[in-house]
């Protein structure tokens, strides 16, 4: 049997688990949740759960991976019990990268089209109305869209086609460093805008009146929700890095490291756009549009604004390539893992795969704009966003925990052992009973607030249908839990 392939260094391993982490998650949306939901307080809320509740899970994929030598394909398959279901759980995780994948190589497409924009000069000197216009023309065009996609799957596989270390870690850590210079320049001329002090007061001084006008429930649970996915944990994403991963140092200092640079850009994609925005009097809560509609119109307003334009959104595209190769690298191991495939088979399928099962999500926004599977105003990518967020990702951290520390799965023996194994920063024995019952319980509550949220506004019948559902596929992942054979370890 061939050798599993292994990073060539621990901080090849680091910037690319970092790099599946760090996408538009941290640089797209942490910004605008921090200005919608009070800025300083809602920050030091964040980085708490980021502690309590995202570092467990991480650290709980990259032991399954470590340990299997698998990707998620059969990674279950080879620690589980005789008897276990959740090597079942296996066949959602796959259709999860997939899925995601289908609408994120698409945003990734937009930020590289604006970079493109911005640096030939496009914006400079129009009024709000044109920025405005052409992002509403660049979604009305089903070509431009593709064009931009496809270009960015090619780009993917291209990286991953040349293996983990020559291919992936060797492209990742060019692109981390970049993106890291990146986020400081564009972080220290969003600082010296005149008016700027104002809004670095909002993002970093705890404000009382803050916390009462967002309310403090709805403020713990935001940042409770982005410290949650801030990470892409739960489908699978950061197992197959622990797949190749060395056993010389323990994997909760590793996954430490991962955290520090996972906030560490986005408190610094914060500290771009904030500021920026008080400085020219545009809403930090303005919500996704923020990025391809306000900011444009900030950039068009400052000196140099086409050069700090460019570099911005050549930034944003570095943080969503790296999550699409860190992705794909997990979806090319899935035809090697399960069918034997070669790498370059493997990298073939999927390339063309891939860019066919993207095409849905650029027409829901023209030639499918009809249809609207949760109401007015919602889109195809809304639909596949839910299937990954809203599903797959909450529930499927609930499955790698009780996988790790419940009798019914791996055991709590196997786990910490594997954990532990190497030099660094050890996982604590004794929470346990934290692990296997306060995580899983905090995590249903996120995914059931998050089904009541969306859902709500329109009306009782159709929350109490979706609520409905979601109990359905809460039951359906006790079984995937509790409903094989207990291991005697």
């Amino acid at each position: 049997m061939k050798e599993r392939e292994k990073f060539g260094s621990r901080m090849g391993f680091i910037l690319v688990s970092a790099g599946c982490a760090i996408g538009l998650g941290n640089v797209w949306k942490f910004p605008y949740m921090a200005g919608k939901n009070g800025g300083a307080a809602f920050i030091l809320m964040y980085l708490a759960f980021l502690v309590v509740l995202g570092l467990p899970i991480l650290v709980c994929e990259f032991s399954v991976g470590r340990a299997s030598r698998k990707s998620t394909a059969r990674a279950f398959h080879e620690l589980e019990p005789e008897g276990s279901n959740f090597h079942k759980f296996s066949y959602m995780s796959m259709t999860s990268n997939y899925v995601l994948m289908m609408f994120y190589t698409m945003v990734a497409g937009w930020m590289m089209y604006y970079c493109y924009r911005m640096a030939k000069g496009e914006f400079s000197g129009v009024s709000t109305e044109v920025v405005q216009q052409g992002f509403e023309k660049m979604l009305a065009s089903p070509g431009i869209m593709t064009g931009w996609m496809a270009a960015v799957v090619i780009l993917g596989f291209a990286i991953c086609s040349f293996g983990v270390q020559r291919g992936l870690e060797k492209i990742t850590k060019v692109m981390m460093t970049c993106l890291l210079v990146l986020i400081v320049v564009l972080a220290v001329r969003s600082l010296t805008l005149e008016g700027a002090k104002e809004g670095v007061r909002f993002y970093l001084v705890p404000n009382i009146e803050s916390i009462r006008e967002v309310g403090l429930g709805n403020m713990i649970f935001g940042a409770m929700s982005q410290a949650f996915f801030t990470l892409s944990i739960g489908a699978g994403s950061m197992t197959i890095f622990g797949s190749y991963l060395s056993k010389d140092r323990s994997l909760t200092g590793e996954s430490v490291h991962i955290l520090i640079l996972d906030t560490f850009v986005a408190l610094m994609a914060g500290m771009i756009v904030i500021p920026a925005c008080f400085a020219y009097g545009v809403e930090p809560g303005a919500g996704p549009g923020l990025v391809f509609i306000a900011l444009p119109n900030v950039f068009n307003q400052m000196a140099g604004g086409r050069f700090w334009g460019s570099m911005f959104f050549l930034f944003l595209f570095f943080a969503a390539l790296s999550t699409v190769t860190a992705v794909f690298e997990n979806i090319i191991s899935y035809g090697m893992d399960l069918f034997g495939w070669s790498r370059k088979k493997a990298v073939v399928i999927n390339l063309i795969g891939m860019i066919l099962l993207s095409v849905p999500a650029v027409l829901g926004f023209n030639l499918l704009a009809g249809f609207q599977p949760f109401g007015a105003g919602s889109n195809i990518m809304d639909l596949e966003d839910f299937i990954v967020s809203n599903n797959i990702l909450p529930l499927g951290s609930v499955v790698y925990v009780m996988f790790c520390v419940s009798r019914y799965g791996w055991g709590w023996d196997g786990f910490i052992k594997e954990v532990n194994t190497g030099k660094g920063l050890k996982f604590p024995k004794g929470i346990r009973f934290y692990m296997m019952v306060i995580v899983p319980i905090v995590i249903v509550v996120i995914y059931l607030k998050g089904y009541y949220d969306k859902f709500a506004g329109q009306g009782t019948g159709i929350l109490t249908a979706w609520m409905a559902v979601s109990l359905a596929v809460l039951a359906l992942t006790a079984w995937f839990i509790f409903g094989g054979k207990k291991s005697t370890k």
